[in-house]
Parts: structure tokens; sequence; C-alpha cells
């Protein structure tokens, strides 16, 4: 089996990652997207992230009754800050009968010769690149597929904002994970 590693912060998860993870799984041959939920990114600060925990929740229910989709807490019991080449590595070591790609925006494909053991990453698994607003990365490498998808530019640093304010994120968010969040009272 084809699957795409779709790694974030998903702080929350929003509509944007949603649409970016059914066009991967729809328009290419992977056959299942898995969100990784990274408990701190080595170029984000802590400080701004709710629990890992909460974020894993939200990505379940944004994901719920999809079969193609998976939450991933794997990170969770890895070094912090945690590396995607450490991760991929530990999932092959678990998953050796599965193909992994991973899925990252052209924004990530800018920088992705400074993340650790970027060539590995790029000869052992492969990148799934979409589109990001403002850039316009041509990038050949055999191992690089450009999928087209639609343009989104919606941030979870946007929502957060638009719910610290009093503003509705409505259609931003799945109805469920809005719910937890107001729930919870995140981000007010």
């Amino acid at each position: 089996m084809k699957v795409g590693l779709f790694f974030g912060s998903f702080n929350p998860i929003h509509i944007g990652h949603l649409i970016i993870a059914n066009v991967m799984q729809d328009s290419t041959d992977l056959d299942e997207v898995w969100f990784v939920v990274s408990p701190q990114n080595p170029f984000k600060q802590r400080k701004a992230l709710l629990h890992e925990f909460d974020r894993l929740r939200m990505v379940e229910l944004a994901i719920e009754g999809n079969y193609h989709f998976r939450a991933m807490d794997v990170e969770f019991h890895m070094p912090k800050p945690s590396y995607t080449v450490d991760t991929l590595t530990y999932l092959k070591d678990k998953h050796p009968q599965h193909d992994f790609k991973l899925i990252i925006g052209g924004d990530n494909l800018t920088h992705f010769h400074k993340w650790k053991n970027s060539d590995q990453i790029l000869e052992q698994y492969g990148l799934y690149v979409y589109p990001r607003p403002g850039e316009s990365v041509d990038y050949d490498h055999p191992n690089v597929k450009h999928v087209e998808a639609p343009l989104i530019d919606i941030s979870a640093t946007f929502i957060r904002k638009s719910i610290e304010e009093g503003k509705s994120v409505t259609y931003l968010l799945p109805p469920l994970v809005e719910d937890y969040i107001k729930g919870k009272k995140f981000f007010v």
C-alpha cells in the first residue's frame, strides 16, 4: 500500500488540510493519507501549541468516517523535537509492507534542503508537493511529484486569531472540530 504522510501541528486542523489530503489521495496513486500530528515542530515555538492530545483528537474528529485517512500519534513517543527523517525510519521499520511518501507544500520545498537528512528523505521516500499561494517552486527530481491542487490560503494562525477576536470560523473548520474548540474554550 502506498501511504502519503501529511505532517503538521494541526493547531487546529482545518478544511485546507482536509482538501489537500483528499486531493492527494484521490488524484494520485496514494491509497491512504496518514495525518502525523507533530508534538513540536523544530521550526515552531512550543508556547503557541495546544496540547498534543487535543490536536490529535481534533484530527480524529475531522477525518471521522473517511477510511482513506488515519490520525497518527507516532511522534508523541519519540524524542522531541521530532524530525521527519526519524519518524519515516520508525514507520518504515513498523510497516515495511508500505511505501511511504511525504506530502509537503511548495513553501516547504523551498527550504527542504535545511531539513535533517533531506537527501535521505528524497532518495528513500520521495515527496508529493502541493502548490501554496505565492510560491512557484520548480524542483526537478525524479522523486518529487508535483500534484495539481487548489491554492488554499487558510491558516491555523488566522483561525486562532479569529476565535480570539470572537469572529466566526464556520466553514473554516469541520463542524466537529469547531464544536470541540468551543467546548474546550480554546484560543479565547
